[in-house]
């Protein structure tokens, strides 16, 4: 093969005769070699050297052939199920193809350009040899005169040094491989002749053209087919393959890419490539391997390269390329390719793999069209971040996952503007995300999910008064825990109930009555049962439990959010995250991968009660705008979220079939978003408009069922007797039967001889068995009622005068005796009956028949 050696400073006495020595050892295998026949024609026999023989003969002989270094892709699947390419990956961009697959016109160009005696040769073709081995020797230029044989024996030799890691090592490998001495050339040479031993001509020649340099990072001719005229390597025309061959010689010289280049760009119709190509073309005339009219014709089309850059890294995966950077992250982790996480990528970008993602792209396509039509890429004054994650149920499946900004890795792209990032906002620090986001009120569900594992029930009622005085909270872990000074308040002031029942702060999203909920639970164990749901901090740290994180405030990556909320909606078990469906290799084996792992958080029975509160929490709740909009409609639940000062808010929920998480977020500082509007809305009702968006998509592909249905015990608790709160006031009587679990409902005023105020009675009465939560009629009296002084015996004037306060009625008697004669002798109600001011009272007044 040709090089361009014009530099190469004259040779000294002592290097030229080094070169001679070197000339008559080589000359020596020569004869060597034409009397064992390997080669068919020449002998160079008076200049053998019996030591240069033996030491060739104990060079190494065997050099397989192996697969080559390809690039690797990723793809998503189209709803037809056919594969879409989200990306390539290479250190060599090359795709190995087979005999068939490669055109003739290659195949003969190759042989003509290169050597012509390739199909009569042992792998050696002597006279090329021994013509650069003079040239070397009486030190002219170096020339090439290796056969394709040779020149593959070199190519594999320095593609096993590329695969080294220890830039130092791959240095002295390369070195080895490709430096310019006799030594080297023997070695070259003996492994030339057992690989033409071993493999068939045509085997030889197939690979030679997949391993073969074609300029830059393009290797082998079905990648550069690609990339200069946007075909086939079985498409290839008769020019076209010649030009390609061409730049086999002298790739740095012959390359089509640089248009702009003087010696061979597109102003001088690519000259230099041009002439080689010509060359080529008439070598192949003068084989007999292309007629008259097809040498003339080839010669005179002009050289129009095709560039087509090929897909590398996960910026061209364009809006999905966050969920590609997450793919990726996974392949460093997945022993399948390799012991050691450093060179696990490096085996992924030179193993010609192709890995076939969860990512469903009806779904990726609605949440980058929500996110762009609702959050923009910046904000003047605030650092806006939007994310979207969905998760198939069941399975942990990543089906869509997407942000509000541009993809990119390129310091010079991030720094011109906060509308790129490398950063997945979507995923924890180690899968190449940030450092995580407070999730609000939507973490509450797991002390939800501790309350009804407890043994409480939704309906059960707890203190839920705003106070700074909050008192001891039980930890397990740490000991029993206060916290001074602790004051959340709820998001309305209208929030203001005293004892609200799990179920109420559920629908309704009640601060205060979460942490009366934690109040009665260990705040360790709340902690446990949210890493149970597979929940961890975004930065790796241990989740932190205190009082405060109970409505939300450790920092999480959406996509855990995403996996817990996917985990309640399978009826309590939760599955960890996969973005890899299958993987093949370049022979189209498939290759074992990490598969998602399924675990119990929850019982059944207590996820039964959190989907019927977090149910209503759609329908009737905080997540009612969310649910309206969706369509169509499945059974869902759901849970929305909104951090101190509405700095970040999200919208949390799922059927039975996909799980999805949406949010606006500040990645750094912080905003008001209800004081903040974006040409689509609000920013803090943006989620409300995301969320639908991608769940009708969802729901509309995947549909989804009912969930299990809550126990009537989960609802509403053991009954338990109402207590007895006659006599007492009102103030009195509400704590008590809050205390107890029940809510008191005033029934006002009755009539009664109690102390104005003071309870007469409740509905349930007092004793009766009945569910907590329930509400209790309680009524107070008004004071009213006094008991009837007995008149009987006294005279009707003085009877009347002190029942002066009821409405008197008489009737008339007759009496026998003269003393009963006008006095009362009877009375209706009797003595002592409570009756109140204008109450009939009948008096039976003595008369004389």
């Amino acid at each position: 093969m040709m090089r361009n050696n014009a530099s190469i400073p004259p040779r000294t006495v002592h290097g030229a005769l080094g070169g001679f020595l070197g000339f008559v050892a080589l000359s020596a295998v020569a004869g060597v070699l034409a009397t064992a026949s390997v080669t068919p024609a020449l002998a160079l026999s008076g200049l053998a050297a019996s030591n240069a023989v033996a030491t060739f003969e104990n060079l190494p002989s065997y050099l397989a052939i192996e697969p080559l270094s390809q690039k690797s892709n990723i793809y998503a699947t189209q709803s037809d199920g056919t594969p879409v390419l989200l990306a390539s990956f290479y250190d060599q961009n090359r795709v190995e193809v087979s005999w068939d697959a490669i055109s003739p016109f290659v195949k003969d160009a190759a042989v003509a350009g290169e050597d012509p005696r390739f199909y009569e040769h042992g792998g050696i073709d002597l006279q090329g040899t021994v013509r650069a081995t003079l040239r070397t020797a009486t030190g002219s230029a170096t020339q090439g005169g290796s056969s394709i044989t040779q020149q593959y024996v070199k190519n594999v030799l320095v593609q096993k040094c590329e695969v080294l890691t220890d830039a130092k090592a791959r240095g002295a490998c390369y070195l080895a491989a490709t430096e310019t001495t006799v030594d080297r050339k023997l070695k070259e040479m003996r492994l030339a002749i057992g690989l033409e031993k071993k493999y068939s001509k045509q085997d030889i020649l197939r690979q030679y053209l997949n391993i073969a340099g074609f300029g830059g990072t393009v290797y082998g001719i079905e990648a550069a087919a690609n990339y200069y005229f946007n075909t086939s390597a079985a498409s290839l025309t008769l020019p076209q393959a010649a030009s390609l061959v061409a730049i086999v010689n002298n790739p740095v010289k012959f390359q089509l890419d640089d248009p702009a280049s003087e010696t061979n760009g597109a102003a001088n119709g690519y000259a230099a490539n041009k002439s080689r190509r010509d060359y080529i073309l008439d070598e192949m005339l003068g084989l007999h391997l292309i007629g008259q009219a097809d040498h003339a014709a080839a010669r005179a089309v002009p050289i129009e390269p095709a560039i087509t850059e090929p897909s590398t890294g996960c910026k061209t995966a364009g809006a999905s390329a966050y969920f590609c950077d997450y793919v990726t992250r996974q392949l460093r982790n997945d022993p399948a390719f390799g012991k050691e996480k450093d060179t696990r990528l490096l085996n992924f970008r030179r193993g010609g793999y192709n890995v076939y993602t969860t990512l469903d792209l009806d779904l990726q396509n609605a949440a980058v069209a929500t996110l762009t039509a609702n959050v923009p890429k910046t904000y003047p004054g605030w650092d806006v971040g939007g994310v979207v994650t969905s998760v198939q149920v069941g399975t942990g499946r990543v089906l869509a996952m997407a942000q509000n900004k541009d993809y990119s890795q390129d310091p010079a792209v991030l720094s011109t503007g906060a509308s790129s990032t490398g950063i997945n906002y979507n995923t924890d620090f180690t899968d190449g995300g940030s450092r995580g986001f407070q999730p609000g009120s939507t973490y509450k569900v797991f002390t939800l999910a501790q309350w009804l594992a407890d043994g409480h029930a939704l309906s059960e009622r707890v203190n839920s008064r705003r106070t700074s005085h909050w008192g001891t909270f039980a930890d397990s872990c740490r000991g029993p825990q206060t916290y001074p000074g602790y004051n959340p308040k709820n998001d309305s002031s209208r929030e203001n109930g005293a004892h609200y029942s799990a179920l109420e702060s559920t629908i309704d999203s009640i601060n205060t009555g979460f942490i009366g909920m934690a109040k009665q639970l260990d705040l360790c164990a709340i902690r446990k049962r949210a890493e149970a749901f597979d929940v961890h901090r975004a930065d790796g740290d241990p989740l932190l439990q205190s009082a405060a994180t109970v409505i939300g405030t450790n920092e999480i990556a959406p996509l855990t959010m995403a996996v817990a909320f996917a985990g309640i909606a399978n009826n309590g078990t939760t599955c960890t995250p996969v973005a890899i469906d299958s993987i093949t290799g370049p022979d189209g084996a498939a290759i074992p991968i990490s598969q998602s792992e399924c675990s119990q958080s929850v019982s059944p029975a207590v996820d039964a009660g959190m989907t019927y509160a977090m149910h209503q929490v759609m329908t009737s709740g905080t997540a009612r705008q969310s649910y309206r909009a969706t369509s169509p409609r499945v059974p869902m639940i759901g849970k929305t979220g909104t951090t101190d000062e509405n700095k970040d808010t999200w919208m949390s929920g799922a059927s039975s079939t996909v799980a999805t998480v949406v949010g606006v977020v500040s990645v750094t500082g912080a905003a008001n978003q209800r004081g903040i509007y974006f040409d689509g809305g609000q920013a803090a009702t943006a989620r409300h408009r995301m969320w639908p968006d991608v769940m009708s998509v969802a729901n509309a592909k995947y549909g989804g069922a009912p969930f299990a249905e809550a126990s009537h015990k989960t609802i509403y608790g053991v009954p338990v007797p109402v207590p007895d709160v006659r006599g007492t006031s009102l103030v009195e009587a509400r704590g008590s039967l809050e205390s107890a679990g029940f809510a008191l409902t005033d029934g006002g005023a009755t009539a009664s001889e109690l102390p104005a105020g003071t309870v007469v009675r409740s509905a349930p009465a007092a004793g009766t068995r009945t569910n907590p939560g329930s509400s209790v009629t309680v009524y107070t009296s008004d004071g009213s009622q006094k008991p009837l002084p007995d008149v009987i015996g006294l005279r009707e004037r003085t009877a009347r005068a002190r029942l002066s306060a009821y409405s008197v009625v008489t009737i008339d008697e007759v009496v026998t005796d003269p003393a009963q004669v006008g006095a009362v002798t009877a009375m209706t109600p009797a003595a002592g009956t409570l009756a109140q001011p204008g109450d009939v009272v009948n008096l039976s007044v003595g008369t004389l028949g």
